[in-house]
C-alpha cells in the first residue's frame, strides 16, 4: 500500500503542528497533495482508469475548498503551506 501509517504521520509532523494534529488544514492539503501525486502517476500508465479519474477530480476539489478556506481566514498560512508544497496558485 502506498499510504501506510507511518507516512501520513510523517507527512502531518511536517506539514501540521504534530503528528497527532490531523485535523489541521495543513496537514490535510499536503495528504491530498500525495494523494493527487499518487494517482496522477497512476493516470499516466492506466489512461481508460475512469474510476480513478474522477476520484482524483473530487481529491482536487477537496484540496481547493481548503486552500479557499485558509486563504479566506488567514493568508500567511495559506502562502506558506503553497511555498511548501509548490503549488502553482
Amino acid at each position: 500500500m502506498y499510504l501506510t501509517s507511518e507516512t501520513k504521520q510523517d507527512i502531518f509532523k511536517k506539514h501540521g503542528e504534530a503528528a497527532s494534529n490531523t485535523g489541521s488544514a495543513e496537514g490535510q492539503i499536503a495528504l491530498f497533495t500525495f494523494r493527487i501525486a499518487h494517482l496522477t502517476e497512476h493516470l499516466k500508465k492506466n489512461r481508460k482508469d475512469f474510476t480513478t479519474q474522477q476520484a482524483l477530480i473530487k481529491l482536487v476539489g477537496k484540496r481547493r475548498s481548503l486552500l479557499n478556506y485558509l486563504k479566506a481566514k488567514d493568508i500567511e498560512r495559506y502562502r506558506s503551506i503553497i511555498k511548501e508544497l509548490n503549488l502553482r496558485k
